[in-house]
């Protein structure tokens, strides 16, 4: 045979017959340190790329992570004396960003440095296979910030399964989202293909987060399998209409014995507070900072507000009364 035929991305490639893994990428121009190889839906490790060698027809997929950036965090969201534990690791701020729908990678990264957020979520998507395109690690500093590689767009538990391996195949550290769809118009998540993609993931070591609905139930069964904290959403994603039914929450954190944190639907600076009024460990969000008019000042809004939040829920608020109680004394009143 005088060459092999590839599908590598979904498009046909053609190579000499010996072609490693290794020599592909560097055939295609593609810096190798920045991605993760499957083929034919195994997982090639990084390792064993300069031996790997290709066949006739393997389906090669080439993945990266997509979206903004972040840089140091700042401002009142960090409380060194109130971390927020997920997995055994410590951070200061309880708000958790997404990187995409910003207009430009500038405006993601600003944002995000204005949220004071540390963990920032990036999704997995092929390379594109034109070289030199900008890359969203580029704009993160890892030795600062912590990477929380989600499953976005996966619909099997299969399919969510093979991304976080990919994801740890790109030297990610084992913390990931755990997102897997069930309606493609209302994104709802598949509870049952969200916990069977849990068990695999917690056996294989990694630390899982999975965003689910509002079921005291699936929260629970989430938490007995390992998972080191539960995200159900607040309303579906991208919405913006906010907290639509507290009572579930309030039912799920009355039970919980990991973290709790809003996932999706989040719209205004009030619905954070509110969720962190509630006792939620933290409020993950992407849309309602990139898609407001102004996502450097939403950005600073929703620091504050997570912030306000939280202080809020520990100081304890006033019991709701009927009817109205003085706040000035009767005693000394002039007749």
């Amino acid at each position: 045979m005088n060459e092999l035929r590839l599908t590598v991305n979904g498009e046909l490639q053609k190579a000499d017959p010996g072609t490693t893994v290794a020599a592909l990428l560097k055939t295609m121009g593609i810096d190798p340190a920045r991605v993760a190889v499957e083929r034919n839906r195994d997982v090639v490790p990084r390792t064993t790329w300069a031996e790997a060698g290709l066949a006739d027809g393997d389906r090669i997929e080439i993945v990266a992570f997509i979206g903004g950036g972040a840089d140091a965090p700042v401002g009142p969201a960090a409380h060194a004396d109130d971390p927020l534990i997920l997995g055994g690791r410590k951070f200061n701020s309880r708000l958790l960003i997404g990187t995409g729908k910003y207009r430009t990678l500038e405006e993601g990264r600003e944002a995000i440095l204005r949220s004071g957020a540390e963990i920032v979520t990036v999704a997995l998507r092929r390379v594109d296979l034109t070289p030199g395109k900008p890359n969203v690690l580029d704009t993160i500093d890892r030795t600062r910030h912590t990477i929380l590689p989600n499953t976005a767009g996966c619909y099997t538990a299969e399919e969510a399964i093979r991304t976080c391996r990919l994801a740890r195949e790109l030297g990610i550290a084992d913390l990931v989202k755990l997102e897997v769809i069930g309606d493609e118009r209302t994104l709802f998540p598949d509870g049952a293909a969200t916990l069977e993609a849990a068990r695999v993931l917690v056996k294989e070591g990694f630390t899982v987060l999975p965003y689910c609905m509002d079921d005291p139930v699936l929260a629970q069964r989430l938490e007995d399998v390992g998972c080191a904290a539960v995200m159900p959403l607040a309303a579906p994603i991208g919405s913006g209409l906010g907290i639509r039914n507290p009572y579930n929450l309030r039912i799920i954190l009355e039970h919980a014995k990991v973290p709790i944190i809003v996932d999706a639907g989040v719209g205004t600076a009030s619905d954070a507070a509110v969720a962190m009024e509630l006792g939620c460990a933290g409020v993950l969000m992407n849309t309602a900072i990139a898609g407001a008019r102004d996502p450097l000042m939403m950005a600073e809004a929703m620091r504050d507000a997570v912030s306000a939040g939280r202080r809020a829920f520990r100081a304890g608020r006033i019991p709701r009364k009927l009817y109205a109680t003085a706040s000035s004394p009767i005693d000394g009143l002039i007749d």
